[in-house]
């Protein structure tokens, strides 16, 4: 099978793009072995963290909210979530409104996670205040990047946690990893300079390193690997690892959260705690001053 990811298409089970993420659940109550497969992948992937019923109430929660938005397709069921003709997809960032609503809340913040966090870390755990929750729609996916470009300020251990609302076979636009990106030496360069960008500080225009999934193995190493997710499972990984989405291919939409933990008593990025997060406050502000990330490449000699 081939599926759309980025401007390619690739072959899944292919020399790029494998459905072969490593499973963590034996792992879970071990707290030195998630930490060993964790240094040795850059990933945790936990299938059934949550309560499927918890998912689904999240989902309708997020769903009557598209209704309300008319982004579904009119008489259709709102938790199959068919995108209406012509409508695109959509992001609710920050702290307050549907990101905080009771039933995100519960699969979000859930005693789960803070269990599983705190384990990991063998110290109390936090949460950013700031949530980014999507609705991605029909041919949207996500580039290649680190997330340290956009929330490197504070602790060195942050975590993001990607929940998806729901299944997320391939083909709805699945989240993909390159495992050992974080460590790889053959991907040092590249942490070392893109690695080090600020979005705000150095005002670069595109936070992500390519749009090309391809470039990305084809010059610096490793595979792309993915997977079926069900409701209910997570994927974990740090803020150094190379991670992308294959295409949404169909006329649904795929609804997904991503959430940041980290050590209570290490530094926090200020810009994503508190009541209202500020955010990003100087990225693509100032059109005269934003730097391509063609430049900023071309900078690094990358």
């Amino acid at each position: 099978m081939k599926v759309p990811f980025g401007p390619r298409e690739l072959e899944v089970g292919g020399p790029y793009l494998q459905k072969e993420l490593r499973e963590a659940n034996a792992l879970r109550h071990n707290r030195q072995a998630l930490r060993e497969r964790f240094a040795e992948d850059g990933y945790l992937l936990v299938r059934g963290l949550h309560e499927p019923r918890k998912v689904e109430q999240a989902r309708r929660v997020v769903a009557q909210e598209l209704a309300r938005e008319n982004l579904l397709a009119p008489g259709s069921d709102a938790l199959e979530l068919l995108r209406a003709p012509g409508a695109g997809g959509k992001f609710w960032g920050g702290r307050k409104g549907i990101t905080h609503h009771p039933a995100v809340q519960a699969v979000l913040e859930s005693p789960v996670v803070f269990d599983f966090f705190g384990r990991f870390f063998a110290e109390p755990a936090l949460t950013f205040d700031y949530k980014w929750l999507r609705a991605v729609g029909g041919g949207e996916n996500t580039g290649g990047h680190f997330d340290v470009v956009y929330m490197g300020r504070g602790s060195e251990r942050l975590l993001t946690i990607w929940t998806p609302l729901g299944d997320v076979p391939v083909e709805l636009g699945s989240l993909a990893i390159i495992p050992g990106s974080h460590r790889l030496e053959e991907y040092a360069r590249l942490r070392q300079t893109y690695g080090r960008m600020d979005v705000d500080r150095d005002r670069v225009a595109q936070g992500w390193f390519s749009k090309d999934p391809l470039e990305i193995v084809e010059r610096f190493g490793g595979t792309w690997q993915t997977t079926d997710f069900r409701a209910g499972d997570v994927l974990v990984f740090g803020i150094f690892t190379m991670h992308a989405s294959t295409n949404n291919t169909t006329d649904r939409y795929r609804i997904s959260a991503d959430t940041r933990f980290q050590p209570a008593a290490d530094p926090v990025d200020e810009r994503w705690a508190g009541a209202n997060p500020i955010g990003h406050y100087r990225w693509g502000s100032d059109p005269d001053k934003v730097v391509s990330m063609e430049k900023a490449r071309a900078e690094w000699g990358l």
